[in-house]
């Protein structure tokens, strides 16, 4: 697609809200805009998961993805979505099944999404990007919050499902966990690029800004 002039909407998680950036104009959103002639609505609120939780406490965070869909802005040329480390990290919502076809399991999350998607922005670009690798990655406890219910499966599973699903609605998936290079559980990749083993650095958001545009361009 061409990017210049383009209107993206980018719907997400403190990563795109601009956590680990050194200000909003190094956030990758912003880098990408600049880097590509694109205007970027920010659709970013830290913390926020795919899933509907099962338990709500009221707080910011608790804005799913599934019911965010559909405040975005209906003309953009483009939508991008990248979340799914929260579901992982210090969600309660169960994996479920693929037949799953509401936001209270990570599947059906993934279906809503990508069916709503595809009605509200039917025949125009839409990506998503899978979750970048983080430390303790594979800790059944998660973040190790209060708010585990149960043993959870490790981050590579969230990215299977949502790669299982994309692939069901045949929509492309920018996979950050195979393709960004930023492996925290490397010592001198998380001091530069992922200081506290999961938000990216100023280095860091300008590699997902540079891996984004070119990717967007392919379509």
């Amino acid at each position: 697609m061409e990017l210049k002039n383009a209107v993206v909407n980018i719907l997400g998680d403190s990563i795109t809200e601009g956590v680990g950036a050194s200000c909003e104009e190094n956030r990758y959103t912003d880098v990408f805009a600049r880097l590509y002639g694109a205007k970027v609505n920010n659709y970013g609120i830290s913390g926020s998961r795919f899933a509907r939780q099962r338990i709500d406490t009221g707080e910011r965070h608790e804005a799913h993805f599934c019911m965010r869909m559909e405040e975005m802005d209906p003309s953009a040329d483009a939508v991008v979505v990248f979340g799914g480390t929260n579901d992982y990290g210090h969600g309660d919502a169960p994996l479920g099944a693929f037949t799953d076809r509401t936001p209270d399991t990570f599947y059906g999350a993934c279906h809503y999404l990508m069916s709503g998607l595809m009605t509200r922005y039917c025949g125009k670009p839409i990506v998503f990007m899978s979750p970048l690798h983080r430390m303790h990655e594979n800790d059944p406890a998660g973040d190790g919050t209060d708010r585990k219910l149960e043993v959870r499966a490790p981050l590579s599973r969230y990215r299977e499902i949502l790669l299982e699903v994309a692939a069901y609605y045949a929509i492309p998936v920018l996979d950050l966990y195979a393709r960004s290079g930023m492996q925290p559980a490397h010592n001198i990749c998380r001091e530069r690029l992922m200081p506290d083993g999961l938000h990216p650095s100023d280095e860091g958001h300008a590699i997902i800004a540079r891996l984004l545009g070119e990717f967007l361009k392919t379509l």
